[in-house]
């Protein structure tokens, strides 16, 4: 009666295998790399303003309260899509008037209130974070957060 798994069966199944599955890694992470190259998630350009306005929203810690695509607190509203919901996502001196409005309204010093707090944003910082939000809300999220006001 011989042996079904040899010491050169084992070894010939086990070199074939890890050859079969480099290769469909191989294959696969080409196919992965052809889409992300190929499909890009952006609605809008990367411009030197958007990243400006996302150095504002990380000095000040914006995240802290907010989400951002379903990322961060959830003691403030989510603004992934604001200006979707705000309705002016395509008018960027709309959407700099609503934001430092809405900011600049929003009360503070109230007992028991969750309040936003006072920064010091110049017009032009401002403006710039209008734009990440603007750039934030025309990103592919394939339909994440809705856009639903309440």
């Amino acid at each position: 009666m011989s042996e079904f798994l040899t010491k050169s069966r084992a070894r010939n199944i086990f070199y074939g295998g890890s050859l079969f599955f480099v290769v469909i890694f191989v294959v696969l992470t080409i196919q992965s790399h052809r889409y992300v190259v190929t499909t890009s998630t952006a609605g809008m350009p990367l411009t030197e303003e958007v990243a400006l306005g996302k150095h504002v929203w990380e000095r000040h810690s914006c995240i802290n309260c907010h989400t951002l695509h379903g990322e961060g607190a959830y003691f403030a509203p989510e603004v992934g899509n604001v200006m979707t919901r705000w309705g002016v996502l395509d008018d960027p001196e709309a959407a700099f008037e609503v934001l430092k409005g809405w900011m600049e309204a929003q009360p503070s010093g109230v007992e028991g209130r969750r309040q936003m707090p006072r920064f010091e944003i110049t017009d032009k910082e401002m403006r710039a974070l209008s734009e990440f939000l603007r750039w934030a809300d025309q990103t592919d999220t394939q339909g994440w957060p809705p856009n639903d006001a309440g």
